[in-house]
This record gives C-alpha cells, sequence and structure tokens, in this order.
C-alpha cells in the first residue's frame, strides 16, 4: 500500500495537476539540500516529498494573476 494515499493527498490540494508540480518542487529543494520536514524511512526525494505534504508540513497558495 502507498503511504500516504492519493485519497489523502488529494484532499490537501486542489487538483492533481497542483500535487504533482507541488510534490516535484519540494522534491527538488530535498536533493537541494534543504532541511526534510518529516521522520522519514525512505531516502527519496519523491516519497519525502509527498509524506510532507500528507502532514501538512508544505502547503500551496493559489494566487489569482494581476489583472484577471
Amino acid at each position: 500500500m502507498i503511504y500516504p494515499s492519493l485519497d489523502h493527498l488529494l484532499k490537501k490540494v486542489d487538483s492533481k495537476y497542483t500535487l504533482v508540480v507541488l510534490t516535484a518542487r519540494r522534491a527538488r529543494e530535498v536533493v537541494a539540500g534543504d532541511r526534510v520536514l518529516v521522520t522519514s524511512r525512505s531516502n527519496k526525494a519523491v516519497t519525502i516529498a509527498l509524506e510532507e505534504i500528507g502532514a501538512d508540513k508544505v502547503t500551496f497558495e493559489r494566487v489569482k494573476p494581476i489583472g484577471g
């Protein structure tokens, strides 16, 4: 079983696309040396990023474009 589950993760964001972008962005930060925000048994950046999103340690904010 995948942890955290996709259903759980999708409750944290507004779309699958947002989940993918947020995960990729955070995974790149982890690879670059940023501090890991959760205790994880994995050493893979994508898994760590997903666990951080699932634990509400990484979030996003939708910003409206100016003039739109």
